[in-house]
C-alpha cells in the first residue's frame, strides 16, 4: 500500500457503509462512541497503549449491555453479537483495515498530531480520519496530514449513548464525500449530525464554555455562592445542571483548554479563562475526576457532593424578620397576577392595586381561571380554589396598601414609572412594611432612593410564569437592612420558592448569564457560521436546554432582550456585550418575536 497514494473522491457516499470503525483512546469518550458503534452493527477497534483502558473499555461494555439485558432492551444473544464486535489492541497497526478512524485522545495539538502521523503510515488511501477534538483545529490537524481531503471533525458529546447530537465539522481542506460518509454513519447510530465550520467550540460548545467562564468569573468575584449560581440556572432556566458542577463534571482543565483555544481564535474578553479555572486546575482539583474542584465530592469520579468549608451551614444564623400576614401587589399584567396568586395560595392577604378598580378586578379574573386551571388538573381542590380567590382583594388605587406588611411591585420595567410607584409606596405604606421591586435588570437602589426609607427596599425577582417558577433572586442593595432581607427569605420559603442571594448589579445572576449566551447565538448566525436551527438543535441536543437560544429570544421578545443587553453592557463596559447588530435591526423593523408573529422565525397570528 502507497500512503502518498490520491484516494477516489468521486466516490458516492452511499458506497462508503464506513462498517470497520477504530476508535483511538479509549477514555470515557472513547468507550461511549465504541459503544455506540458496536450497538449499530458496526465493526469496532478500539486501540488504546494502556492495556488497563483497553481492559476497563471492555468491562464498562460488559457492564452496559448486561444492564440492557436485565431491562430487556436487548436479547442475551444480541449483547454477545455486541460483545464480540468490539476488539481492542494497543498499537495504530490494528486500524489498518478500518473505514474510518476516530480519535478521542486528551486534547494536546502533540499528542494528536502523533496519531495521525501513526495513522498516515497504516490506513488505506479511502480511510476517513476523524478527530474528536472541540477545542484544537482541524484544519491544522488535517494539513499536517498526508491525505487533508479526508481528514474531518466528528464531535460527540458524552455521554456518548445517551446524547443525540454530533458535530460533524469540515475544514477549508475536507471533501464533501468524506462529510457526507460521516454524516449518513451519525444518522445510522440514530444520531442528529449537524455540520459546522473549524472553529474553537463549535456550536455547542462554543456557547456552553463562554457561559461557563462567566459562572466561574461570578463566583471568583464573590458576587454569589456556588450553591445560588447554580440553583439559579437550574430553576430560572431549567437547565440540568448548573453551571459550576457543570464544569467539575466536564473537568475544570479541559475547560480552561478550551477557553484557551476560543480567546485565541476571538479575543473576546468573554472567553479569556477566568482566573480561578487555572488556580484549581494548577492545584489538581479539577473536578470530579479529582475529587474536588468547584465542590467536594465523596471520592475521585465520584458524583455525590459532601460538606466541606463553603457549605451553607443549617444553622446559619439570621437576623429575626419581620412578620408578614398580608401582601400588597402593584400591577396588573400578566407577572403581577402570577405573584399574587403564589402569594394568596400560601394563605397571605392579598391587596391587587392596579391604576383603575377594573384593571385590578380583570386581574382577579385572570387568577381565577389559572386556579380553575389547577383544579381541573387535579393539583388543588375546589375549597382550596376558593379559599385563595377570597383572599384577594382588588383595588384600584395604591391607598389599599396602607396596612400591608409587604409591598410588591410589578410594574413596567421603566425607571421612571418604578421611582413614582416608590414614592407613592414610602407615602401610603405603614412604618416597617417591606417595600420590594420585581425588577429584573434595573437598579433596585434607585428605586430604594425614591423613598424616606431605602433600609425596607428589596428586589425579589421572580420568574415567569410565577405560579410555576421556582425561583426568585433576592436582591440587597447596599442599604438594605439585614432584617428585611430576612423577611424576604422567609416569605421565599413559605410562598414554596427558592430564593437566592445576590447583590444590586446588573442582570442579577440569571440574565447576566443567560444574555451574553443568547447575543453570542445571534453572532453566530450574524456571521454565518451556523443557522438558526442548527444552533438551536445543538443546544437542546448537546447542552440538555430546553429550548434552543432562538426559540427563547423569540419568547422571551426581541425587544425585551435588546433592553437587558444594553443594561448589561452599559454596566459592565464589556465590547463582548454589546448587543449583536442583527438584534437592533429586528427590533427596529418591529419584529419582535412570537407577541408580534415574526422575531428570528415566523409565527402563525391567532
Amino acid at each position: 500500500m502507497d500512503p502518498q497514494s490520491t484516494p477516489d473522491l468521486s466516490t458516492p457516499a452511499s458506497s462508503l457503509p464506513l462498517s470497520t470503525v477504530a476508535v483511538v483512546g479509549l477514555g470515557t469518550m472513547g468507550t461511549g462512541i465504541a459503544e455506540v458503534l458496536a450497538r449499530a452493527g458496526r465493526e469496532v477497534i478500539g486501540i488504546d497503549t494502556d492495556e488497563a483502558a483497553a481492559r476497563q473499555a471492555v468491562a464498562t461494555l460488559e457492564g452496559t449491555t448486561a444492564r440492557a439485558v436485565a431491562r430487556e432492551r436487548i436479547t442475551e444473544r444480541e449483547r454477545q453479537d455486541i460483545l464480540a464486535r468490539f476488539r481492542t489492541f494497543t498499537d495504530l497497526q490494528a486500524a489498518a483495515d478500518a473505514d474510518l478512524v476516530i480519535e478521542v485522545v486528551p486534547e494536546d495539538y502533540e499528542l494528536k498530531r502523533q496519531v495521525f502521523a501513526g495513522l498516515d503510515a497504516v490506513v488505506r488511501p479511502d480511510t476517513i480520519l476523524a478527530t474528536g477534538t472541540n477545542a484544537l483545529s482541524v484544519t491544522r490537524l488535517a494539513a499536517d496530514s498526508q491525505r487533508p481531503e479526508r481528514v474531518l471533525g466528528v464531535h460527540f458529546f458524552n455521554p456518548a449513548p445517551a446524547m443525540k447530537l454530533v458535530e460533524v465539522v469540515s475544514s477549508v481542506l475536507t471533501a464533501p464525500t468524506a462529510v457526507a460518509a460521516v454524516t449518513a454513519l451519525a444518522h445510522d447510530l440514530g444520531k442528529d449530525p449537524i455540520a459546522v465550520g473549524d472553529r474553537p467550540g463549535f456550536v455547542a460548545d462554543g456557547l456552553l464554555f463562554g457561559y461557563l467562564n462567566q459562572a466561574a468569573a461570578m463566583y471568583e468575584a464573590r458576587y454569589a455562592t456556588r450553591e445560588d449560581i447554580d440553583a439559579a440556572m437550574r430553576l430560572g432556566c431549567g437547565l440540568p445542571m448548573g453551571p459550576l458542577a457543570l464544569l467539575d463534571l466536564i473537568g475544570v482543565d479541559t475547560a480552561r483548554t478550551v477557553l484557551e483555544a476560543m480567546y485565541a481564535d476571538s479575543r473576546d474578553r468573554l472567553h479569556a479563562p477566568a482566573p480561578i479555572l487555572g488556580q484549581l486546575a494548577e492545584a489538581g482539583l479539577t473536578g470530579r475526576k479529582a475529587g474536588r474542584g468547584f465542590y467536594t465530592y465523596e471520592a475521585p469520579g465520584s458524583a455525590t457532593v459532601v460538606p466541606d468549608a463553603e457549605s451553607p451551614s443549617s444553622t446559619d444564623e439570621q437576623s429575626a424578620g419581620r412578620t408578614v400576614s398580608s401582601v400588597g401587589v402593584a400591577g396588573s399584567g400578566t407577572m403581577a397576577s402570577g405573584i399574587a396568586e403564589v402569594f394568596a395560595k400560601a394563605g397571605y392577604k392579598v391587596v391587587l392595586a392596579a391604576r383603575s378598580l377594573e384593571k385590578a378586578e380583570t386581574a382577579k379574573a385572570r387568577i381565577a381561571k389559572s386556579l380553575g386551571r389547577s383544579v381541573d388538573k387535579g393539583r388543588m381542590s375546589a375549597e382550596a380554589r376558593d379559599t385563595a380567590l377570597a383572599s384577594i382583594t382588588p383595588a384600584g388605587s395604591l391607598d389599599a396598601f396602607a396596612d400591608v406588611d409587604l409591598a410588591v411591585e410589578a410594574v413596567a420595567e421603566d425607571l421612571a414609572v418604578k421611582q413614582e410607584l416608590f414614592q407613592a409606596l414610602d407615602k401610603v405604606c405603614k412604618p416597617g412594611a417591606v417595600l420590594a421591586t420585581t425588577t429584573s435588570s434595573l437598579p433596585v437602589v434607585a428605586c430604594a432612593r425614591a423613598t424616606s426609607r431605602p433600609e425596607d427596599v428589596i428586589g425579589m425577582h421572580f420568574f415567569n410564569p410565577a405560579p410555576a417558577m421556582k425561583l426568585v433572586e433576592v436582591v440587597r442593595t447596599v442599604l438594605t437592612a439585614d432584617d428585611v432581607h430576612a423577611t424576604v427569605r422567609a416569605v421565599c420559603a413559605k410562598v414554596r420558592k427558592h430564593p437566592v442571594d445576590c447583590g444590586d448589579r446588573a442582570g442579577f445572576i440569571v440574565n447576566a448569564l443567560l444574555f451574553p449566551y443568547l447575543n453570542n447565538a445571534i453572532k453566530m448566525v450574524e456571521e454565518h457560521y451556523a443557522s438558526l436551527d442548527d444552533i438551536d438543535a445543538a443546544m437542546k441536543l448537546g447542552g440538555g436546554y430546553p429550548m434552543g437560544p432562538f426559540e427563547l429570544l423569540d419568547v422571551v421578545g426581541l425587544d425585551v432582550s435588546l433592553a437587558i443587553e444594553k443594561v448589561l453592557h452599559a454596566e459592565f463596559r464589556d465590547p463582548g456585550l454589546a448587543p449583536s447588530p442583527l438584534l437592533e435591526h429586528l427590533v427596529a423593523a418591529g419584529c419582535l418575536g412570537r407577541k408580534t408573529g415574526r422575531g428570528f422565525r415566523e409565527y402563525a397570528r391567532r
